[in-house]
C-alpha cells in the first residue's frame, strides 16, 4: 500500500491563532485554471470573493508566491489562503491552563467556547486563544469537547507527537469522567450502565437512538441531590456525538440548559451566555505515551445550577 505524501508546510503564518486554509487540487480535475476551481469549490463565500482574493495576491503556492488569476490548473497542487474571519461575539470567560509541559497543555474550557475552529466559531475558540496567549503556534487539540460543554481538553505541543495522544482517545485508553446537573427522579434506579445505538446525521443538530447493536455506553450514578435537582457522575466507555446528553435525556432526566434534548429549541442569540448547559468534563486520566507519566487532571469548575440555581435560572 502506497503511503500518501504529507502536504508541504504552510507558507503563510497563522492569523489570530488560526491556520491558513489549505486546498489540494483534485487529481482528476478538469478545470482550466486554479481560480476556476476555487470559485466553484468556495461558492458559498459570496460573489466575487474568490476573484478578489486572486487579484490581491492572497492565494499562494507552496513557496509562498501569489498564484496568478490565470494560473493553469495543476492536479495535486496545494494552495493556501486566509479567509475573512466571521464576526464573533467574544466569549467572556477565560480558558484556564491546568497543566503544561514540553509535550502537552491541559486546559479547562468554559461553556460556550468551541474547542477548535469550525463554522461560525474560528478565532473565538480554545485552540486559537491558547495559541495566542501561550505563544505556541504548533498547538493542536488531541480531542474535542462540544462548544456548550465545559471542562478539560488535552492539547499537544509538537506536531510529530499529536498522533500518539490522539491514539489514546481512539483506543479508549483515556479515563474520562463528567458531571451533569439534571432533574432528580426518585423512580430512576441508579447506578446503572446505559447502552444504546446512537446515530448523528450530517446537517441534523440532534443525534438519536436507533435499534441495533449498541455503539454507546455510559455509566451513570447519582452523586448528590438537592431539592428537585440531581448531580450525576457520568463515565463514558465510548465517544459518540452527544452521547451523555442523549443518554440522560433517554433516562428522563435531560441535562439542564440543553437546547437539543429532549427537544430542539431555538438557539440562544449571539452573545447570550445565560443558562449554560450543565455538563462538565471533570476528570482526565491517562498514561502519557511519550513520557510514561501517569496523569490525572481534575477541573475546579462548578456547575452554576448546582451551586446557585436561582442565578442560573434568573431572567435577564
Amino acid at each position: 500500500m502506497r503511503r500518501r505524501t504529507p502536504p508541504p508546510p504552510a507558507p503563510l503564518p497563522q492569523r489570530n491563532g488560526v491556520d491558513p486554509v489549505r486546498v489540494r487540487l483534485p487529481v482528476d480535475g478538469t478545470w482550466a485554471t486554479v481560480r476556476e476551481h476555487l470559485v466553484e469549490r468556495l461558492g458559498g463565500a459570496g460573489p466575487g470573493v474568490v476573484a478578489s482574493m486572486f487579484d490581491a495576491g492572497l492565494v499562494v503556492d507552496a513557496d509562498g508566491r501569489a498564484v496568478a488569476p490565470d494560473a493553469p490548473y495543476r492536479p495535486g497542487m496545494f494552495v493556501w489562503f486566509h479567509r475573512e474571519l466571521p464576526a464573533e461575539a467574544p466569549v467572556p470567560f477565560p480558558v484556564e491552563v491546568v497543566y503544561r509541559d514540553e509535550h502537552i497543555v491541559v486546559a479547562d474550557k468554559p461553556h460556550f467556547l468551541a474547542t477548535t475552529p469550525r463554522g461560525a466559531h474560528v478565532a473565538e475558540t480554545a485552540l486559537a486563544r491558547l495559541r495566542r496567549e501561550l505563544g505556541i503556534p504548533t498547538l493542536t487539540a488531541a480531542h474535542r469537547l462540544d462548544r456548550l460543554t465545559a471542562g478539560l481538553v488535552l492539547f499537544t505541543v509538537r506536531p510529530g507527537e499529536r498522533g500518539a495522544y490522539q491514539t489514546l482517545f481512539r483506543d479508549r485508553r483515556v479515563h474520562k469522567e463528567y458531571e451533569a446537573v439534571a432533574p432528580y427522579d426518585p423512580s430512576l434506579a441508579l447506578p446503572r450502565t446505559v447502552r444504546s445505538r446512537i446515530v448523528k446525521e450530517r446537517g441534523v443538530p440532534a443525534a438519536r437512538e436507533v435499534a441495533g447493536e449498541p455503539n454507546a455506553e455510559t455509566y451513570v450514578e447519582l452523586a448528590g441531590r438537592r431539592d428537585a435537582l440531581g448531580r450525576y457522575r457520568l463515565v463514558p466507555a465510548t465517544g459518540q456525538t452527544h452521547q451523555l446528553r442523549v443518554h440522560l435525556s433517554a433516562l428522563g432526566v435531560p441535562i439542564l440548559g440543553d437546547p437539543l434534548y429532549p427537544e430542539v429549541t431555538a438557539p440562544a442569540p449571539a452573545g447570550d451566555f445565560r443558562r449554560p448547559l450543565q455538563l462538565l468534563a471533570r476528570v482526565l486520566r491517562f498514561t502519557d505515551p511519550i513520557t510514561g507519566t501517569e496523569h490525572t487532571f481534575t477541573s475546579d469548575r462548578d456547575l452554576l445550577a448546582w451551586t446557585s440555581y436561582p442565578d442560573w435560572a434568573a431572567e435577564p
